[in-house]
């Protein structure tokens, strides 16, 4: 039994973050082990502190240790796989180990510090303890006097088929008052019974057949060996939108389970995971567990603790759903594997691809990575004979891929149309119209109108805290920032910097619904963006209802320009696509490329043949008419050599290393700063392949009245590189930089981005 433990504590600096030894207490021997919650009296004043234990030593204690506080029970306790996976964050994205720990657990499996009963003793909580929720039954009749409400007989008719929990009668807008009151009166029983884990029990279980077309069935064929054996490969399904590369998933997920393993899907996106829950419900049922961040804590708990039980074969999900604590794993595919989405934000900053790869080498699993347009490093890695390339050439069903125009801008302001949807669109989306085929619109701004400038100085209308312009939003009748939420109201008429008049100007999506209302009064118009879709569900909802034809036209950002499928939408329109064309950054062009065949793509999917008009003001560019023909071949030819011209990967690893504080002088000299100490650590290793370009301002300089630079490093991603940061970042916490500027670090490998 361990007598000591190595502890890694919550909130420790990069400096501090190393294992803490600590006494275990007699009666809580029998229950710590590698992995466990712990709480832990830490530094000074012995303050509470959470902590997981990561050594376990049996050595006899010295006197001065302190002892742990209290231990979580085992169900809370790490797999030994999973704690694997927090060394593996903690080596690879310069987080600290209870970082690691958090991204790996959902939050409802976390503890906090809390006191006991007696008001001293320190213990740990569950961060959720509530489980279950009222249900309703009916055990007598509704008296007639006094006269029932609409809302009573409502509710006493949707109990007559049986019992009823609370939230499925809110949801027919049943008040918990009117319940209360009808259990007063005897007719009504409440009891407590625990939430409801199937959370997607509407899906009907079909169990259809999978029939592959000959294309599929090569594909299939192909990848089978793969997922057969028990060694770790990788593989990527490069397939035209369209193909049919979720037929391909659901016949390997069905042999993987049949070979008594589990499979874990990743979607790049919750749009695109009702979808994908569809599929997978309809052919495997209660297997499939689900885990995104549109659920809430507790729907997300229960999903993971059945995950942990061993109830599940399946986990469906976005980036986090990677660290499921699935065992035996044998299939992982990440569908549209070329989206920024499956990187994470905040730390540890990891990419889902480097970690599903770690977890395929550990459970001897095939990693099948899927896309139309796949990024340039996925594809250069298949290109050289690291990953097995499988292609889908062919439309499934053997239809034609959508024919496309290109609408120059410039020629229609010239011809005297100022709207933002050009004569050609128009015409073609009333064709549609008539013909009762659906229609989606991408334009990648929300709001109403994107800029106010003001006529005499032409400053710009900014945030006050942000270096952003303010967005205005019609509907609410207010300027917004996009970045940090700030507001006014009403918007502002003169300029704040000489009191000219403003202009406002520029399309957003609630503009473009506006135009189309006023072109197609008779068309139902469905904005999808993340103002209409911040209430939960919402787009399941809305999607399910563009699906059963309650509306004609989708206008929306680029959450509908991937991997929905829709019969009916034979025309896709993209608008403002410009503003992602002259974007920053050596990826601007493949993720214009990637958009426009994605949404492209949604059209023609069924019998009839699709259309897609783009509108730009450069409609010679390359980059357009390669992804207006599809053609990613000839793109990516064009992109690799520009990628190796400019040295950016795949050839070689990019490191971004962040700094942001409130003064902005004191955050570019911290940023010089780290720079120099790097040159000199780097020095003292002249054989390390190494470049270092700024410190400039990050490409947004304010946020949130908080100043941003960045280091640029190519280098090559290797445990040596990684030794020289984490030295330079010790060597810059003990200078007390970190309190001038915060410091984050993101490191994209070369190759697997």
């Amino acid at each position: 039994m361990p007598k000591t433990v190595g502890i890694a504590v919550s909130n420790a600096t990069f400096h501090f973050d190393k294992l803490y030894t600590y006494a275990v207490l007699p009666e809580h021997q029998n229950v710590v082990r590698l992995g466990s919650m712990v709480l832990v009296p830490f530094g000074k004043g012995s303050r509470a502190r959470m902590g997981v234990v990561l050594a376990c030593d049996a050595e006899p204690e010295h006197s001065k240790l302190k002892y742990l506080f209290d231990v979580a029970p085992a169900s809370a306790c790490l797999t030994p796989e999973l704690l694997r996976l927090v060394y593996f964050l903690k080596e690879r994205t310069f987080c600290t180990y209870y970082e690691a720990v958090k991204a790996v657990i959902p939050y409802g499996a976390q503890y906090k510090p809390a006191v006991a009963a007696d008001g001293v003793t320190p213990v740990l909580q569950k961060q959720l303890t509530r489980h279950t929720e009222n249900a309703y039954k009916l055990v007598g009749t509704l008296p007639q006097k006094p006269k029932p409400t609409a809302k009573q007989l409502a509710a006493v008719a949707l109990l007559s088929g049986g019992p009823r929990t609370l939230n499925e009668l809110e949801d027919k807008g049943i008040s918990r008052a009117v319940l209360d009151n009808l259990c007063t009166k005897g007719v009504l029983e409440c009891s407590k019974v625990n939430k409801s884990i199937d959370l997607y029990a509407s899906i009907p279980l079909r169990n259809d057949p999978i029939t592959l077309t000959g294309q599929q069935q090569a594909a299939y064929d192909t990848l089978l060996p793969k997922l057969e054996d028990t060694a770790p490969h990788s593989a990527l399904l490069y397939g035209v939108t369209g193909s049919g590369k979720t037929l391909v998933f659901l016949k390997l997920i069905s042999r993987c389970l049949e070979l008594g393993r589990k499979a874990l899907v990743l979607v790049p996106e919750i749009s695109l995971t009702p979808q994908m829950i569809l599929r997978l419900k309809g052919q495997f049922g209660r297997r499939v567990a689900v885990q995104h961040s549109a659920l809430n804590h507790t729907e997300r708990l229960l999903q993971w603790q059945m995950i942990q039980d061993g109830g599940a074969d399946i986990v469906v999900g976005t980036r986090s759903a990677v660290f499921s604590p699935l065992e035996n794993i044998g299939l992982i595919i990440i569908d549209e594997e070329q989206e920024h989405t499956y990187r994470s934000e905040s730390a540890p900053r990891y990419s889902a691809h480097e970690v599903a790869r770690q977890r395929a080498a550990e459970n001897g699993a095939l990693l099948l990575l899927a896309s139309a347009t796949p990024s340039t490093e996925s594809f250069h890695a298949a290109q050289n004979g690291r990953t097995q390339l499988v292609r889908l050439t062919k439309r499934y069903g053997g239809n034609p891929l959508p024919s496309v125009q290109i609408v120059d801008m410039r020629a229609e302001l010239a011809a005297g149309n100022p709207r933002e949807i050009s004569l050609a669109l128009e015409d073609a989306i009333r064709r549609n119209l008539e013909a009762e085929k659906q229609t989606i619109l991408l334009l990648n701004r929300r709001g109403y109108q994107t800029i106010a400038q003001c006529e005499d100085c032409r400053e710009v209308l900014k945030c006050p805290k942000c270096s952003v312009p303010m967005v205005y939003h019609k509907s609410a009748h207010k300027v917004l920032c996009h970045y940090c939420g700030s507001q006014q109201e009403p918007p502002p008429t003169l300029c704040p910097a000489c009191g000219g008049k403003l202009q406002y100007r520029g399309f957003g999506t609630q503009k473009a619904e506006e135009e189309l209302a006023k072109l197609f009064p008779e068309a139902r118009v469905l904005r999808m963006d993340q103002d209409s879709t911040a209430a939960k569900d919402a787009h399941e909802k809305l999607l399910a209802k563009f699906a059963a034809h309650e509306y004609d036209i989708m206008v929306g950002t680029q959450m509908v320009a991937k991997g929905l499928d829709f019969e009916d939408v034979t025309l896709v329109g993209v608008l403002g696509i410009d503003s992602l064309l002259f974007a920053q950054g050596f990826r601007a062009y493949e993720n214009v490329f990637s958009l426009i065949t994605q949404v492209v793509g949604r059209s023609g999917r069924a019998k009839e043949p699709g259309f897609a008009i783009i509108q730009t003001t450069d409609p010679d560019n390359p980059v357009l008419t390669l992804a207006a023909a599809q053609d990613y071949d000839a793109f990516y030819e064009q992109e690799i050599a520009y990628r190796k011209l400019g040295l950016y990967p795949p050839f070689c690893g990019l490191c971004i290393i962040g700094f942001a504080g409130a003064k902005e002088n004191e955050v570019a000299r911290a940023a010089a700063r780290f720079s120099a100490l790097l040159g000199q650590q780097a020095a003292k290793q002249p054989d390390l392949p190494l470049r270092i370009l700024g410190p400039t301002p990050g490409s947004i300089e304010k946020i949130n009245d908080t100043y941003r630079y960045k280091l640029t490093v190519k280098c090559r991603n290797d445990r040596r590189f990684r030794d020289l940061v984490r030295s330079t970042l010790a060597l810059y916490e003990k200078e007390k930089l970190p309190s001038k500027a915060s410091v984050v670090v993101d490191l994209h490998s070369d190759g697997d981005i």
